[in-house]
């Protein structure tokens, strides 16, 4: 078992200005993260990129006592980024949605994060369920009204965090591998992939987490254990559907860098 656990961070979008406020702004970006933050088309996508910019270093450096400016990224071959220069081991990945941005860091394995709406929309329902794995197909069709689009939920942003975690991103085909019963306990992955070594989706560890209500979490980790992930909350998250909540106070010790 691995005796370093996986850590996930959670920022809502509410707090993300005075996040951000409060580690300088801007100021820690690349010239290429400023450019890509131009680039977003309205405040709110520009915001969950800042955030998720700024939340990967603060997480990162709270596994490392190291500068929050000390860190800089390279890409692999469909995107993922890994941090520059030697991160002595660690690995991390974002996802954001509308209101609430994910970042999970591990130490020496692999990991990914996807964060959605909860329940899915039916666009994305009817969009992933012809993709999905035969088992996963008939279990969409035989869950009640009520719950399929959870179901679906369910199912996309672990086959995402799955997908980030393996760097392959939507290159993969989602019905190439299906995942086990998800009630209780560890969450398997059958993976299908024959250019992989047959033990390796045994290796991954799953985890489905509602933070909040309107939001659904998954994290894929690598050679994970029970009870390996811990999880930090810079701020009290809103539901979605209370999106003209009052802000809530941004409480920097629930993430005390020391402490960590």
């Amino acid at each position: 078992m691995p005796s370093d656990p996986a850590f996930l961070w959670l920022l809502p979008e509410h707090a993300v200005d005075r996040f951000a406020a409060a580690l300088g702004g801007t100021r820690l970006l690349t010239s290429g993260e400023r450019a890509a933050l131009g680039r977003r088309l309205t405040p709110g996508a520009a915001r969950r990129y800042l955030g998720a910019r700024l939340l990967c270093r603060y997480a990162l450096s709270a596994r490392v006592p190291r500068p929050l400016e000390h860190w800089r990224f390279t890409t692999g071959e469909h995107g993922r980024p890994e941090p520059l220069p030697d991160g002595e081991g660690l690995r991390f990945n974002l996802s954001h949605t509308e209101g609430l941005i994910a970042c999970v860091v591990t130490r020496g394995r692999g990991c990914g994060v996807d964060v959605g709406p909860d329940p899915a929309p039916a666009g994305l329902v009817t969009w992933l369920e012809p993709r999905l794995a035969p088992a996963e197909r008939a279990e969409l069709a035989a869950s009640a009204p009520g719950v399929r689009n959870a179901v679906a939920g369910e199912l996309w942003v672990l086959k995402e965090a799955y997908l980030k975690a393996l760097g392959t991103g939507l290159t993969r085909d989602l019905g190439g591998f299906a995942f086990g019963p998800r009630g209780s306990g560890r969450i398997r992955v059958h993976d299908r992939d024959r250019r992989r070594p047959p033990d390796a989706a045994a290796r991954w560890w799953f985890d489905l987490l509602r933070p909040a209500p309107g939001y659904l979490v998954a994290v894929a980790a690598e050679d994970g254990h029970p009870e390996d992930l811990r999880r930090i909350d810079l701020a009290p998250l809103s539901p979605l559907d209370l999106p003209h909540a009052g802000p809530s106070p941004l409480d920097l010790s629930h993430a005390d860098l020391s402490s960590v």
